[in-house]
C-alpha cells in the first residue's frame, strides 16, 4: 500500500525562516552575533536537542535554564501571527486525501498541532502526526520514517517522502524510502537543490505542482507493482 509522509516545517508550514529568525535574535542576545542565514546553515531541521548542542558549542557555554523555555514561547506567539503554508501544499493534500499519509517531523507535538490549527489541516492528519519525541535517534536517522510506515501499515518501499532538508533526505533514504527534496518555501537558499541531491534526494521539485506530477507517476508505478 503506498504512503505519502510530509515533514512539516519547510514543507507544509512556511515556517523555517520564522522560528529561525527566533531564534537567531535569541543566540544573538546572550553575545553571539547570527544572522538568520547562520541559524538556516546551523541548526536548520534538527532534532532540538542536536541544536541546544550546536549552540551551546558556539557559545561556549551552557545555554540559560530558561532558554528553551522562553524560546518557544516567542517562537510559538510568532507562529500564532504570522505562519502561512508553503504555497500549494493544502491544495496538495486535498488532492491526494485518499492516500494514506502522515506527517514526521523534528519538531515537538506541541509545535505541531499548534502550527496544524494555524493552517486548518489538523483534520487533514488526524492521529497520523509523529514526532522526532517519538523515537531514540531524530533525522538523519531513519527512525521517524520507519515509525511512520508502521503507524501507517505499510512497507517502507511504498512510501514516499516529502523533505526540504538534507537530513531528512538522509533519513529517508536510510529507511529505503523514495524521496522528493522540495525547495518551495522562503527559507531556500542558492545551491539548496544540490545539497539535497548530494544527500541523496530521488527528486527535486520547485514547487508543489512539481510534486504532484512526482506523486502521481510515484503512486501509479505502485499501482503497477501491486
Amino acid at each position: 500500500m503506498a504512503a505519502l509522509i510530509f515533514d512539516f516545517d519547510g514543507v507544509v508550514a512556511d515556517s523555517e525562516s520564522l522560528a529561525n529568525l527566533v531564534l537567531a535574535e535569541a543566540v544573538s542576545a546572550l553575545g553571539h552575533p547570527t544572522t538568520l542565514d547562520d541559524a538556516l546553515t546551523r541548526y536548520c531541521g534538527r532534532r532540538w536537542s542536536d541544536v541546544v548542542i550546536a549552540i551551546e558549542g558556539d557559545l561556549g557555554a551552557e545555554l540559560p535554564p530558561d532558554f528553551s523555555d522562553a524560546l518557544k514561547a516567542a517562537t510559538l506567539a510568532r507562529f500564532r501571527s504570522d505562519l502561512r503554508e508553503v504555497e500549494g501544499a493544502s491544495a496538495f493534500i486535498a488532492r491526494f486525501h485518499a492516500i494514506p499519509r502522515c506527517i514526521a517531523s523534528s519538531s515537538s507535538i506541541e509545535r505541531l498541532t499548534l502550527c496544524l490549527d494555524v493552517l486548518g489541516l489538523a483534520s487533514q492528519f488526524g492521529q497520523n502526526v509523529f514526532s522526532a519525541e517519538m523515537v531514540a535517534r531524530g533525522k538523519p536517522h531513519p527512525d521517524i520514517f520507519l515509525l511512520a510506515a508502521s503507524k501507517l501499515g505499510t512497507n517502507p518501499e511504498s512510501c514516499l517522502v516529502i523533505e526540504d532538508s538534507t537530513g531528512g533526505i538522509k533519513a529517508a533514504a536510510a529507511a529505503g524510502m523514495e524521496s522528493i527534496g522540495l525547495c518551495a518555501a522562503s527559507h531556500i537558499r542558492a545551491a539548496h537543490a544540490e545539497r539535497l541531491r548530494a544527500a541523496g534526494a530521488t527528486h527535486i521539485a520547485t514547487s508543489w505542482q512539481e510534486v504532484d506530477t512526482l506523486a502521481t507517476e510515484f503512486l501509479q508505478r505502485q499501482q503497477a507493482m501491486a
